[in-house]
């Protein structure tokens, strides 16, 4: 039987990077995944170029970027792991990255050249890979070790780390393995639903908007009420199905079943002014003179709501005005649902961090850790996810 320090269960951001760091500290490291391809998540991110980390995390309260039953549990593991810390390993492998919006990190060539770099940080660690090997079963031993059967052998170790990730995106291997250990070892885990996700509409109320597929513009969207109230400004995308772009994925993890979401469609524009203005001085349909601040598209589709909307501008009422307004700046309707897991980029919900170390990332159950997105931390979008990953994984490889 083969012996390790070290068992790494998963081979994707955090679990190369955990066993790379831990590696290169002395231990010897197994990582073991039941796929063939590695860090295939990192490969797809950010449309191919991995948003690698965000420049704007605020080390002193990183926690308002993250969503969970206890967001202050990532403070320590992200301000002890700075993005100008994983910044640096990056350009020590001399990867050229640029900064898109909102303190976004991508690679200039692929994601590529990041799994690369896990793959060369193992390699200096002297890390081994099983791939594909999945985990049969896991026993802990009364010696305080564990066992793994897994389908290349049976191994012993002292320590266990479980980077499995989450729910989300099935096709290229997301699996609830996590899940069942944390269960398994009486963990408490946090009901996993899917975050950064579109959502979807049907029925009569979202006929008027069914032909805006592919349409696309900058709003304030919001969901909650007075503390709890939580607002994005960012680019929204009609679907054929219903909602998305960056705007809709960030508030659909604060989003709950029932409850609706507000949108301002012209944030950039004071409309009642604007429109009373347009009244005095245009002889234009209103859709027209709409169209300055919202795509035609949309404005087509707002107008042939309301009769008094289809007319000259100068000849609505007031009030037809001042309603249009209205409506535009705090479009309220109800989410039907989400596209789901297949659609959404990440996993809310995982291992209750209530039994969890936070500086350690240790579970209650000695020698078995939990790290990246299988933990219930989860981040906005724009990079804070892979943050998350590296910084659990490195507070975790220190403490082994």
């Amino acid at each position: 039987m083969q012996s390790f320090d070290v068992v790494v269960v998963g081979a994707g951001a955090a679990g190369l990077f955990c066993a790379g760091v831990a590696g290169q500290r002395g231990l010897k490291v197994l990582v073991v995944d039941h796929s063939d391809k590695v860090a295939e998540k990192v490969r797809i991110s950010g449309g191919g170029r991995a948003n690698f980390t965000n420049r704007d995390i605020d080390i002193r309260q990183p926690h308002k970027h993250f969503v969970g039953e206890n967001p202050n549990f990532c403070r320590s593991a992200l301000s002890r792991y700075t993005p100008a810390d994983f910044i640096a390993l990056v350009q020590k492998h001399g990867i050229p990255f640029h900064e898109k919006h909102k303190g976004q990190l991508f690679c200039d060539r692929s994601a590529g050249d990041l799994i690369d770099m896990l793959l060369a940080e193992c390699a200096a660690g002297g890390v081994t890979r099983w791939q594909p090997c999945g985990v049969k079963d896991l026993r802990a031993m009364a010696d305080g070790g564990y066992e793994l059967d897994t389908a290349q052998a049976t191994v012993q170790t002292r320590k266990v780390v479980i980077a499995t990730g989450g729910l989300s995106i099935p096709a290229i291997g997301a699996t609830d393995f996590g899940f069942r250990v944390a269960k398994q070892f009486g963990l408490r885990t946090v009901e996993p639903r899917p975050g950064l996700v579109p959502l979807t509409f049907d029925g009569a109320g979202w006929a008027p908007y069914a032909g805006l597929a592919g349409l696309s513009l900058p709003v304030i969207i919001e969901t909650g009420a007075k503390k709890d109230r939580v607002a994005f400004h960012e680019d929204l995308l009609f679907t054929h199905r219903g909602l998305s772009g960056p705007a809709v994925l960030q508030i659909s993890s604060y989003w709950r079943p029932g409850t609706p979401i507000r949108i301002n469609l012209a944030p950039e524009v004071d409309l009642p002014a604007a429109l009373a203005d347009a009244k005095l001085r245009s002889r234009k349909l209103l859709a027209n003179e709409l169209a300055q601040w919202v795509p035609s598209r949309l404005a087509e589709a707002w107008v042939e709501q309301d009769k008094e909307w289809q007319r000259p501008v100068a000849e609505c009422s007031d009030k037809a005005l001042a309603r249009l307004a209205e409506r535009l700046a705090r479009w309220e309707l109800v989410p039907t649902g989400t596209e789901g897991y297949k659609k959404a980029e990440v996993t809310l919900g995982g291992v209750d961090t209530r039994d969890l170390s936070q500086q350690t990332m240790e579970s209650k159950q000695p020698g078995l850790y939990f790290i990246g997105e299988v933990v219930d931390v989860t981040g906005w979008l724009g990079g804070y996810n892979f943050q998350w990953a590296w910084a659990s994984a490195h507070a975790c490889a220190m403490a082994l």
